[in-house]
């Protein structure tokens, strides 16, 4: 065996640990959740990677739940916001409060003080109180009357949204859109799996199983997990080809918007987090691939044209990528 071969065992011995987590977290989950595996590994991945992530789909599809699920895993604190039009920033962040007895304001924290931070229907509160979200989002702290609170790590939000209901609901802003890590897309199950979610309900409701789920992670296991991701090893092949792609989306001709820089650190951490979750200590480009189109489908934008020819920007991407040579 010669050094390579020996380092990447040595590599592959040290995750193991962390990999067996990952998949005592994941077997809590689906047996809840039936199928909806992309999601799972997004979320999971997610979580490890450090980030935000949006999550859109129909309604009846396990967002909620599943997000939930995942809070109920970790064991620290979660809160649940439901977005709503008369929604202000205070009703999010907290206010400062007149204390009678010390003739002072005091800072009471609102419900975003919190470690993961599910906001059901986001896109329901208007723009102002979107925009209170971008400091929390990016610096992980809130500025209230010239006072700057911080959060207490770990903190992620979880948003969730409707993409068929438009009525009473706002477009997210292009800056706050660009703080999530990923947007994950959610279809509805197939048969077979709609046939599995009518027989546990029949046995059990849902309620009840998530009252029996038990915390599986700590935040100082958490932590020290985002370290080992962050130690990941890739080769600058797939560095370079994360620049490409993510430069690809500034010139093509279907898109008027394309990703930032903040685009590509998160597609590479985000493949570090796939590359764990699929037991290794390395990256593949397969890694990056699948991880690709739920980091980039949110900070591009197609032009009219290709609206109007009923394209997505996940067909996009797919071009995109087709186009430039993947690395081996």
């Amino acid at each position: 065996m010669d050094h390579t071969e020996q380092n990447e065992t040595e590599q592959i011995t040290t995750a193991s640990p962390l990999a067996q987590l990952i998949e005592q977290v994941e077997g809590q989950i689906q047996n809840i959740i039936v199928g909806q595996k992309p999601m799972i590994d997004l979320l999971l991945a997610g979580l490890l990677a450090d980030g935000h992530i949006l999550i859109e789909g129909a309604p009846g599809v396990a967002k909620t739940l599943t997000a939930k699920l995942l809070a109920k895993l970790v064991d620290v604190q979660f809160s649940r916001i439901q977005f709503t039009p008369d929604l202000m920033p205070s009703d999010v962040l907290g206010t400062s409060v007149f204390n009678p007895q010390t003739a002072t304001f005091q800072f009471k924290p609102g419900p975003v003080f919190s470690n993961i931070v599910l906001i059901d229907e986001i896109n329901r509160a208007p723009a102002k109180t979107q925009a209170a979200l971008f400091e929390v989002m990016e610096e992980r702290q809130v500025t209230v009357d010239g006072h700057t609170n911080h959060m207490r790590a770990p903190f992620m939000v979880i948003g969730t949204q409707n993409p068929i209901e438009h009525e009473g609901t706002y477009r997210l802003p292009e800056g706050q859109l660009d703080r999530f890590l990923m947007k994950i897309v959610v279809g509805y199950p197939s048969l077979e799996e709609e046939i599995t979610i009518l027989e546990r309900q029949n046995q059990q409701a849902i309620t009840t199983l998530l009252d029996d789920i038990k915390p599986v992670i700590t935040a100082e296991i958490l932590e020290h997990a985002r370290k080992q991701i962050r130690a990941i090893h890739i080769e600058p092949k797939l560095i370079e080809f994360i620049a490409r792609l993510v430069f690809a989306t500034r010139n093509d001709r279907s898109l008027y918007i394309g990703a930032s820089p903040r685009a590509s650190i998160a597609l590479m951490q985000t493949a570090k987090a796939i590359g764990v979750l699929r037991g290794r200590s390395f990256v593949i480009p397969e890694d990056v691939l699948y991880a690709a189109p739920a980091i980039l489908r949110h900070r591009i934008h197609l032009t009219p044209e290709r609206e109007m020819e009923g394209a997505t920007t996940d067909d996009v991407l797919r071009e995109i990528i087709s186009s430039l040579e993947i690395p081996r």
